[in-house]
């Protein structure tokens, strides 16, 4: 149970960090939106591009893995497209705070939604736990709520719903290889500059 907290806690401080990080660079315009999705993207391949021929040679007694380890999905290549431009372009109007809410908040529905429309069912205590984080959230924003700008809240959106979408996609099986189908080099690629 700590390492899961443990590791919760650092996936959401990377999560806020991200999106300090990323306001504090585009809001100073020390760098355009399109240049920072792409430097995002790009640096995306090469840690794959690094962390892919490792896990070849850990696994290479195993048949047929590097065929595994290539394929891809342009699906959730498109998603993972879409969410960092939304993302970059969306973080050009809002503040840090009100963008993270609206991502996490879209990247959470899209998921819950998805779950329950595919069959999943909540136990009594996760519709606690989501209830008490909704009113959490009201509780938290409700005093300084300030309309975000549409075009802004829009972009956020479809970001985390995009996110969301790729995150599901990542939900299929693992590969022989030990890497999600939907992080492989060949996806990425797809996208090219």
């Amino acid at each position: 149970m700590l390492r899961i907290i443990l590791l919760t806690s650092i996936a959401m401080l990377a999560f806020a960090g991200n999106s300090v990080l990323s306001r504090l660079a585009l809001a100073s315009g020390s760098i355009d939106a399109a240049s920072f999705s792409s430097i995002r993207l790009v640096s995306g391949i090469v840690m794959l591009a690094i962390l892919l021929p490792l896990v070849a040679k850990v696994k290479a007694g195993e048949k047929g893995h590097l065929q595994q380890m290539f394929r891809g999905s342009y699906k959730a290549a498109a998603y993972l497209f879409i969410y960092v431009i939304g993302f970059s372009y969306a973080y050009l109007i809002l503040d840090t705070g009100v963008g993270a809410l609206i991502l996490f908040g879209s990247v959470q529905l899209t998921m819950i939604l998805i779950s329950l429309f595919t069959g999943a069912r909540f136990r009594q205590l996760e519709w606690i736990g989501l209830l008490l984080a909704i009113v959490g959230f009201v509780y938290l924003v409700w005093p300084s709520l300030t309309e975000p700008s549409l075009v802004g809240f829009v972009l956020m959106t479809v970001a985390g719903i995009a996110w969301g979408l790729y995150t599901l996609k990542g939900r299929g099986p693992i590969s022989r290889c030990g890497i999600r189908r939907i992080t492989s080099l060949k996806h990425c690629l797809w996208w090219r500059f």
